[in-house]
């Protein structure tokens, strides 16, 4: 396994693999990494020959009262679970080889990131879409995974790839959760004991919503993210978001709706998780 720091490194490394018909897969992800990340690189294996991870905290993307300072980082630990799952290169660049210290380029979505993540935090993904184009372009992948959890990054960056005609197909591999429920996070970490039980209520809430609907219907939509908020509040989270959307463009849900998004952001003490649920309605 290869580890790379320069994006001209990245970049001659890439353009071997291509040389030699190979198909490249890349997994970004900001590093701290777990079976959710090793199911990504689990399903490159599947698609690519040779799969790329990029170990990148991007500061952009975090907004100045956020946990940019202390988001968790163990590359040593980064870097066993790469080797051991036949990650064939890393890419972990320092922030300046992937800002010049004079930028003045960003990649900007404005509709599908203007709600849920993007409403309290407004310079999110403003970053992610700039720093999944630049790690496109250091790392020339025919493919890329992301995870369903974070389903409206996948949604934008789906709409940046297409608008932007990047030649990169994207894959959303579905949420892997701990035994009890909980969505894997690298922000787990950050929970009490006490915290961590009582974040199971956004899963456990979120279960319930997808049982409710697939036994009643449309109908079971009346009221649904008050339910869900409520579960989440009397479990004392404080919800920055439960919302019922169409999973097909992010607004709300309607008789027309035919795959449904309902996805939940809530603080369990000083730690954000978000979570969700996708339902067919057909």
């Amino acid at each position: 396994m290869k580890l790379i720091k320069t994006i001209a490194e990245m970049q001659q490394f890439s353009k071997s693999a291509l040389r030699h018909r190979q198909k490249i897969g890349v997994v970004p992800t900001m590093g701290y990494l777990h079976e959710g990340h090793m199911s990504l690189v689990d399903m490159a294996h599947k698609l690519a020959d040779v799969v790329i991870v990029t170990v990148f905290v991007n500061p952009t993307q975090f907004g100045p009262n956020e946990d940019l300072a202390k988001y968790p980082r163990d590359f040593d630990h980064d870097w066993s679970l790469c080797e051991k799952r036949g990650v064939d290169a890393v890419f972990a660049p320092e922030p300046e080889e992937m800002y010049c210290p004079d930028r003045s380029v960003w990649v900007t979505e404005e509709k599908l990131s203007r709600g849920l993540c993007g409403q309290s935090r407004p310079v999110h993904f403003r970053g992610v879409t700039t720093v999944v184009a630049k790690l496109f372009n250091a790392t020339l992948p025919d493919v890329a995974v992301f995870g369903q959890k974070d389903a409206q990054q996948a949604m934008v960056i789906k709409r940046m790839t297409r608008d932007l005609n990047f030649p990169v197909e994207i894959v959303v591999a579905p949420i892997v959760r701990e035994a009890d429920g909980l969505a894997m996070s690298s922000r787990n970490k950050y929970l009490s004991a006490d915290e961590r039980i009582r974040a199971l209520a956004i899963s456990a809430a979120l279960r319930e919503a997808d049982a409710g609907i697939k036994t009643a219907g449309r109908k079971a939509l009346c009221g649904l993210a008050e339910s869900i908020s409520a579960k989440i509040a009397a479990a004392s989270g404080r919800v920055d978001y439960v919302e019922a959307l169409d999973a097909d463009n992010l607004e709300p849900a309607s008789e027309s709706t035919r795959c449904l998004l309902i996805a939940a952001a809530a603080y369990f003490g000083a730690t954000r998780l978000i979570d969700n649920v996708i339902i067919n309605l057909d």
